[in-house]
């Protein structure tokens, strides 16, 4: 049974950083992408950041003007984790960030990943 969970999430002023983590198990092969994705009040769910086993990155738009040289991906494989380094966090980065991983080379949309994580709740105060 495949399992993905985040970790990490919290309250924190603005400008401060989170560094969120996400661990998948189970999962049916080794060739996978996990991605970053959030989700504020009365807002659609949207994409962070995404990254392949080899560690190539994908922005996803709009967000990616948003948190270009904020936000970092990485992943360690020997792990099966991927993490989301947040620095300078703003009020409008608060929300519900869930990680998701999807067999294969390429990072999708949301409605493209086939395993979720429940979430990991951030909240930004001023």
């Amino acid at each position: 049974q495949v399992q993905v969970t985040e970790s990490g999430g919290g309250t924190v002023q603005a400008g401060g950083s989170l560094r969120l983590s996400c661990t998948a198990s189970g999962l049916p092969s080794a060739d996978y992408v996990m991605a970053w994705f959030r989700q504020s009040s009365g807002k659609e769910r949207e994409g962070v950041l995404c990254i392949s086993r080899s560690g190539e990155v994908t922005h996803y738009t709009p967000t990616a003007r948003d948190v270009t040289g904020r936000f970092t991906i990485s992943r360690d494989n020997g792990v099966n984790t991927i993490y989301l380094q947040m620095n300078s966090l703003k009020n409008e980065d608060t929300g519900t960030y869930y990680c998701a991983a999807a067999q294969g080379d390429y990072c999708l949309g949301p409605h493209g990943m086939d395993y979720w994580g429940k979430g990991t709740l951030v909240t930004i105060s001023s």
